[in-house]
């Protein structure tokens, strides 16, 4: 696989110029400045692209083009906004991109409860705790009838919690969930968060799933007659957030939109540590049974923690090699896809990865690394995931 390393732009407190030390072989990265529903045109692609060369670098995948809201929804400015993802679809396929990732997840992008958990070890690691939320969403955001989404277990210990936070935790809390995390679609507000919920009143999972297959039957043929590779990332965490649906959050999820548009250029994002907070989640099966389609994979782990909800668990990021997901077994398979890619003569036999997230060591500590993406905790995974595939290599 070809080993790749998530780059959020100028601002990115990571040079470029520093990856080839670690032995990075391409980027991944985005236009974030340029919003959601707005198309990105040739200019501002070739300039990032010039960043990049100028660090001995190519842009291997997009991360993300962002699907709007109103494309999910399926309101006033849908039109629009599919137009302008064609046209930068078109912008990026004339400067010789070919991968592109987005996702579908409704409002909230990936959500955690706190960025800097301290660990053991004396790192700290990103963590979802489903009280933390449950307080945000009946107490912060005060969602209605948000409390009927929560078991009694959970709404008591969110009273008691709630009534023990500073207004300092609660802020922080506001912050990591609605606008605290790198990378994004979109940041918004409580209130702006309040007013899109609206926007989902009479979306259900089906309907949801609908908007997407309708959104891949627009832009699929566009990408396809391109020859580019779109790549759906899976929910993150796999479960409904704030009563909103979600329908990319496991395998058979994933086997019905490629199944509802079957062609090469509707394919999968594989993270497997979003889908592996999922205690059903069997990685090497997923590989089985969608390898021809996945074209980008981010290779994380999580770890549920004991004693938590089975449907929504408490999970952290644990180190690549230590959590739940079967890594070793999903990289063998992946290893096993490339060389049947490479048998039938794909051009695309190499599958771009990158080391997803990371835990904060080291140098990496002390509030200056992006939360998710430190410096020291993904040069340790992708040292960890580079032993194992050149084992099966």
């Amino acid at each position: 696989m070809k080993q790749c390393w998530r780059w959020f732009g100028p601002d990115d407190p990571i040079a470029l110029s520093d990856l080839h030390q670690i032995g990075v072989q391409g980027i991944v990265t985005a236009l974030h400045h340029i919003p959601p529903g707005e198309p990105w045109g040739e200019p501002s692609i070739a300039d990032r692209q010039a960043v990049l060369a100028a660090a001995g670098y190519g842009w291997d995948v997009v991360e993300s083009l962002p699907v709007s809201e109103a494309i999910k929804t399926q309101s006033a400015d849908m039109t629009e906004h599919l137009q302008a993802y064609k046209s930068s679809l078109r912008a990026l396929s004339a400067r010789g991109v070919k991968v592109v990732c987005y996702n579908f997840m409704p409002i909230l992008d990936w959500t955690r409860t706190a960025l800097r958990a301290p660990q053991p070890h004396g790192g700290t690691a990103m963590l979802f705790d489903l009280t933390d939320f449950a307080a945000f969403d009946i107490h912060i955001l005060e969602r209605p009838g948000a409390s009927e989404n929560y078991s009694s277990v959970v709404q008591q210990a969110v009273k008691d919690r709630f009534s023990r936070m500073s207004d300092e935790s609660k802020a922080q809390l506001q912050h990591n969930v609605t606008a605290g995390l790198p990378g994004a679609n979109d940041q918004w507000s409580v209130q702006d968060v309040r007013a899109l919920l609206q926007t989902y009143a009479e979306i259900d999972r089906d309907r949801l799933r609908t908007n997407l297959i309708d959104f891949l039957s627009e832009v699929a043929p566009v990408a396809q007659e391109l020859g580019l590779r779109l790549c759906c990332h899976p929910d993150d965490p796999p479960f409904s957030l704030l009563g909103l649906p979600r329908i990319m959050s496991s395998t058979d999820d994933h086997g019905a939109v490629l199944d509802a548009v079957d062609m090469p250029a509707n394919g999968a994002t594989l993270c497997t540590g979003s889908l592996g907070v999922s205690s059903e989640f069997d990685g090497p099966d997923f590989v089985r049974r969608h390898g021809g389609r996945i074209h980008f994979v981010h290779l994380r782990n999580t770890r549920r923690i004991a004693g938590s909800d089975r449907q929504k668990p408490d999970f952290y990021e644990a180190p690549h090699l230590e959590g739940d997901t079967d890594m070793v077994g999903i990289i063998r398979e992946l290893m096993n896809e490339q060389r049947r890619r490479k048998s039938q003569g794909r051009d695309d036999w190499q599958i771009p990865m990158r080391p997803d997230h990371g835990q904060e060591l080291l140098s990496d500590l002390g509030g200056h690394s992006t939360p998710g993406y430190p410096l020291i905790g993904r040069m340790r995974g992708l040292a960890e995931l580079r032993g194992i595939m050149a084992a099966f290599s």
